[in-house]
């Protein structure tokens, strides 16, 4: 799940490419499960997965990266100056239903 680091949190996803919409779906073995519309190609799908989880988390794009798993389907994701707590409020709130 969600870590807490010096500098924000730390988590792993799950990416599912090529979905009908970009979405939460929900944690899944401790990594957080999302729909990404773009494809895995030319890295496409990776930065259509940050600026979704800016736009989720109300964070700069800047301030995401992915740290492991660049060209995998789980990916470890750092984001600079967020708290877990407002994290996954964000997660919580934006959750398919």
């Amino acid at each position: 799940m969600l870590q807490e680091t010096s500098t924000g949190i730390c988590f792993e996803v799950k990416i599912i490419p090529n979905a009908s919409k970009n979405q939460i779906v929900g944690f899944e073995n401790d990594k957080l499960k999302i729909r990404i519309q773009k494809a895995p190609e030319r890295n496409k799908a990776n930065k259509e997965l940050i600026a979704f989880l800016s736009g989720i988390f109300k964070i700069a794009k800047s301030k995401i990266k992915i740290i492991k798993g660049e060209k995998s389907q789980i990916k470890k994701i750092e984001v600079e100056g967020l708290l877990k707590k407002d994290a996954l409020d964000a997660i919580d709130q934006n959750t398919k239903s």
